[in-house]
């Protein structure tokens, strides 16, 4: 069985600055503090905190398109992997979640660590239509969902990076059916099964609802 990921060997495995680290430091403990009034993530998950969830979200830094300033974090849940992102340096994250409760946890999150996130606790079919130069989102929704989501905040050089697990080539093949859009595919650092997808020049092969 693999031990816990530890803050330090984190930072030795990304490389991140003391004061990044001491960010996510905070966000760990906060997130930990409020798990045991509000379920946040799963309860398991956090005997691996730091893996499961610090550096599942982090291992997409490297991969957002250069000197990126605007993500869009798709039902981020109670903020992953926005704050860890925001944390690691993207100046304009946007966290979409419809719970109110997480809502409130990533607020106190963003206050107390000092992260400079946009929290809309609302739907995502409701946000208003904006541009953004990275849409993200983990354990939300399947690929063909998920590109229906995001497209109203796509732009020609926009990236989407989306985590999955073993269903990624039915959801690939799924999405396919209905978009067109290239493909690169990344091993995920946290789960031997899972893959980050990344993917850019995203089309409807129809008219989309927001072109009509």
């Amino acid at each position: 069985m693999t031990a816990p990921l530890t803050p330090e060997r984190f930072a030795a495995e990304t490389g991140v600055s003391r004061e990044t680290l001491a960010k996510l430091e905070t966000l760990s403990e906060l997130l930990v503090k409020w798990q045991r009034a509000i379920n946040l993530v799963a309860a398991n998950s956090l005997s691996d905190l730091w893996r499961r969830h610090i550096l599942d979200s982090a291992q997409l830094y490297p991969l957002l398109p250069p000197h990126c300033r605007t993500v869009i974090d798709i039902g981020s849940g109670a903020g992953f992997p926005g704050l860890v992102l925001a944390a690691m340096g993207v100046p304009d994250v946007h966290s979409v979640e419809s719970d109110q409760r997480k809502c409130a946890f990533q607020r106190e999150a963003a206050r107390v660590a000092g992260l400079s996130v946009t929290i809309h606790a609302q739907r995502v079919e409701s946000l208003p239509k904006m541009q953004a130069d990275a849409i993200i989102s983990r354990a939300c929704a399947d690929l063909p969902q998920l590109l229906e989501y995001a497209y109203p905040f796509v732009s020609p050089s926009s990236w989407c990076l989306f985590l999955k697990g073993q269903q990624v080539e039915r959801e690939l093949t799924e999405a396919g059916k209905g978009w067109k859009m290239q493909t690169e595919r990344f091993p995920s650092r946290t789960d031997p099964s899972g893959t980050v997808l990344r993917l850019s020049h995203v089309e409807p092969l129809r008219p989309h609802r927001d072109e009509r």
